[in-house]
């Protein structure tokens, strides 16, 4: 499981692994943020309205959830299992409280914190996105100082200087498992 803040580069991580380790199946997160410009439904993430979240949630369905910047985040139970269950390699790209709630829930997974080069780094690299107003990157930057004191809780830590160095490290921790 990759967890990190926001602007750290998860996704882009997560593209590259895509592109490069395809044996490495990707969880379709959930969630009720608007869709960015790029981003395509089922691929990037799953868009849904609140209630429909809500349904998944009241069913089940999701193996954690966790609002952020003022929207919904999850991750479909149900596909995870099965991939767990044919010993596929799998790989959550989730928020800090979700990576809390997938620790009790799969004591056993590995979770790895990406973290930014710098604080200077992870501000340019969240406000160079141009896809959010300055209320939300600042709420984004200061729930990242929240969630970067949280790192000791990971299993290991990967500093994302590089994406594809990032992205080997990765690989290798999982395949070390």
């Amino acid at each position: 499981m990759l967890s990190g803040p926001a602007g750290v580069g998860k996704s882009t991580i997560v593209a590259y692994l895509r592109e490069h380790h395809p044996d490495i199946w990707h969880s379709v997160s959930v969630t009720t943020r608007p869709q960015r410009p790029g981003e395509v439904d089922g691929i990037d993430r799953h868009f849904v309205d609140g209630p429909t979240f809500a349904g998944m949630v009241e069913a089940d369905e999701l193996l954690e959830h966790a609002q952020y910047a003022g929207h919904w985040y999850g991750t479909p139970r149900g596909a995870v299992e099965d991939k767990l269950a044919a010993g596929v390699p799998v790989l959550l790209e989730i928020e800090v409280q979700g990576a809390r709630q997938v620790r009790r829930q799969l004591p056993d997974a590995l979770l790895v914190f990406l973290a930014p080069p710098s604080w200077d780094e992870l501000e340019r690299r969240l406000r160079g996105r141009g896809t959010e107003p300055a209320e939300v990157i600042a709420a984004r930057l200061a729930t990242a100082s929240i969630e970067l004191a949280a790192e000791e809780e990971f299993d290991a830590t990967i500093v994302n200087t590089s994406v594809p160095e990032a992205a080997e490290a990765l690989v290798a921790l999982m395949h070390a498992e």
